[in-house]
């Protein structure tokens, strides 16, 4: 009997998640703490909570943002359970920002960034993400005051939008993604990136890397400067408030001997869903700037 109350749940949360729009971002708390301090007392409650946290950046180089990248093993388990492109999805991020005098903290929804990875195939890992929510609001919970309050989309997208995402007629959908580069095998892949981290590169560096056991899936994030970087397009696509900050970093996926992003005109679009056509034509060509950044660490 509690096997099936249980299961009557899970189905009853995953049909209220499908029924209302999503938006991508979630307001954590607000504090008069300094980003160093919160930033500090999260990590350690994440942790708390069974949360790991894989990397932590000053995005754009701006002391006024933080971000903290995440992953779990609920996230992990849901990508190796489906696989291919659903890699991407084997991370998420909070964002650590100062505004009014004050130090917002907010991550990315889960169940927006779930529905737009997994697509039809959430429903298969929805469980997965009902803990992982409950974990991460448990380490906001245990840091300040918490809020759980959706924003970056005035009407929000819903969830059926979602699974099949592109901006408009004739922008790349999720699996529309850019190859930076083809190997001879999975190992090969993996090592020229690697090696690429090592030498070091001063426009693209490293924040995470996170490798799916018993798949070969390994998701990295970086950070990009320089004159076509994030401090280049940050100001122009993030100008709401609260901030959008863990729309950073950018990911690169290694699937099989494959290396891969997300198009920048769907990863952008997906981040920053009301973005007007006036501002997107401010940053046409931030998506081949991304791409040729990040084709160096396969060069």
């Amino acid at each position: 009997m509690k096997s099936i109350k249980i299961i009557l749940l899970l189905l009853l949360s995953s049909h209220f998640i499908s029924a209302q729009n999503l938006s991508p971002y979630t307001l954590g708390f607000e504090t008069n703490e300094t980003i160093s301090n919160i930033s500090k007392k999260l990590s350690s409650n994440l942790e708390l909570n069974g949360i790991n946290v894989v990397g932590n950046y000053q995005p754009a180089n701006d002391k006024n943002r933080f971000i903290i990248v995440f992953s779990s093993p609920e996230l992990e388990s849901a990508v190796k359970k489906i696989g291919g492109l659903s890699g991407f999805a084997s991370t998420l991020r909070i964002g650590i920002t100062s505004e009014n005098g004050k130090t917002i903290v907010s991550y990315t929804n889960p169940n927006y960034w779930g529905n737009a990875y997994f697509r039809n195939d959430f429903d298969k890992v929805s469980s997965n993400y009902l803990t992982l929510t409950k974990h991460l609001e448990s380490a906001m919970k245990a840091s300040g005051s918490f809020v759980g309050k959706a924003f970056g989309s005035k009407k929000g997208l819903p969830v059926s939008e979602l699974r099949k995402y592109h901006y408009m007629f004739g922008m790349p959908y999720f699996d529309d993604t850019v190859e930076l580069g083809t190997f001879s095998n999975y190992n090969a892949a993996v090592a020229k990136i690697d090696s690429s981290i090592k030498k070091g590169n001063p426009s693209v560096k490293m924040i995470y890397k996170v490798s799916i056991p018993g798949q070969e899936l390994t998701l990295y994030g970086f950070a990009l400067s320089g004159e076509n970087g994030e401090g280049k397009f940050l100001p122009i696509i993030d100008t709401g408030s609260p901030k959008q900050t863990a729309f950073l970093p950018y990911e690169v996926l290694v699937i099989g001997n494959k290396v891969q992003i997300l198009h920048g005109r769907f990863r952008i679009a997906l981040s920053f869903p009301d973005l007007t056509m006036g501002t997107f034509s401010k940053i046409m060509s931030t998506p081949g700037n991304i791409e040729s950044l990040l084709k160096q660490v396969v060069k």
